[in-house]
């Protein structure tokens, strides 16, 4: 039986880059920076941990090289306390905008970016 979502793994040919971007552009906090492996295998992993919530991993892989072809593929949703606020915040520090903020009817509000690799992101303000 699966009994929740326990994290997801963002591979990257450079997870220090990138993990850099999501901790000084994006504002996410690293709890855990370590190296997995050994010689040519060894690969950098940063944490960023939300309590009880599922955890975001980004580490090193040697098959992960470039920009992301296909992004819509896999997006992985932040939630905000004020998008606006959040979403201005990132254009200002010229994040890619990929969509605008828009209106989920009976979920909430939703702004799609890009990160350096370019992964999709999305920042959303669930309603309450």
């Amino acid at each position: 039986m699966i009994r929740g979502l326990e994290s997801i793994i963002l591979g990257s040919g450079n997870a220090t880059k990138l993990a850099k971007f999501y901790k000084e552009v994006v504002g996410l906090s690293v709890t855990t920076k370590a190296e997995m492996g050994e010689g040519k295998t060894k690969a950098n992993v940063y944490s960023f941990e939300f309590g009880k919530t599922s955890d975001l991993y980004i580490m090193d892989h040697s098959k992960v090289k470039g920009k992301n072809r296909n992004p819509e593929r896999y997006i992985v949703n932040f939630e905000v306390d004020d998008i606006k606020k959040e979403a201005k915040r990132l254009e200002k520090a010229k994040v890619k905008k990929i969509a605008d903020i828009y209106h989920l009817e009976g979920y909430g509000w939703i702004a799609t970016f890009a990160d350096i690799d370019g992964n999709y992101f999305q920042l959303v303000q669930v309603r309450q």
